[in-house]
């Protein structure tokens, strides 16, 4: 009994470990872009999105070292890989929503006006599309609709998905 509760202790701390770390990386890179004049919620903002699924990886192969001889089991592998990318992407869409409040409503605006700019610049390439027209028009009114609520949502669903993507793959691979 004492194997298996030290066994889901490490899986939580080392999740713990990993997540928090990801998701506060990620937090920093929004108020580095803030504190240096950039827009923290432009494009360079996806520059970190890869972070998450480096964390997910680097719990697994940690796990998997921390657990030898006997191989840390493709159980504890996907369940360490799942719960660092839960708890590395509520971090990060905390942190981003913290930022987003920090940054005021007024630095909002001035990343709703580029985003609208972007998107007008590429309507030519909807357009080209089936249901072109249709979708950029969804575009443009959930561009216009952003919010500090919405940047935060954004941010979770996009590092959830990359980091469970990779969370498969890995445990099958870091599981002895």
């Amino acid at each position: 009994m004492s194997a298996d509760v030290s066994s889901a202790s490490s899986v939580v701390r080392t999740a713990l470990r990993f997540g928090v770390g990801a998701g506060i990386v990620c937090s920093l890179w929004l108020v580095g872009l803030l504190l240096t004049g950039n827009d923290p919620f432009g494009p360079k903002r996806l520059m970190v999105i890869f972070l998450p699924p480096l964390a997910v990886i680097g719990s697994q192969w940690m796990l998997r070292r921390s657990s030898r001889p006997g191989g840390s089991g493709l159980k504890r592998t996907l369940a360490v890989g799942l719960l660092t990318a839960v708890v590395a992407a509520t971090t990060s869409a905390v942190g981003t929503y913290g930022v987003a409040q920090l940054a005021g409503p007024e630095q909002l605006e001035k990343s709703k006006a580029a985003m609208l700019t972007i998107a007008a610049g590429s309507r030519a390439d909807f357009l080209r599309q089936p249901n072109g027209k249709e979708q950029y028009d969804r575009t443009i009114e959930g561009l216009k609709s952003i919010n500090a609520q919405g940047l935060a949502t954004d941010d979770f669903t996009k590092k959830l998905l990359f980091g469970l993507l990779l969370s498969l793959p890995g445990g099958i691979f870091l599981r002895k």
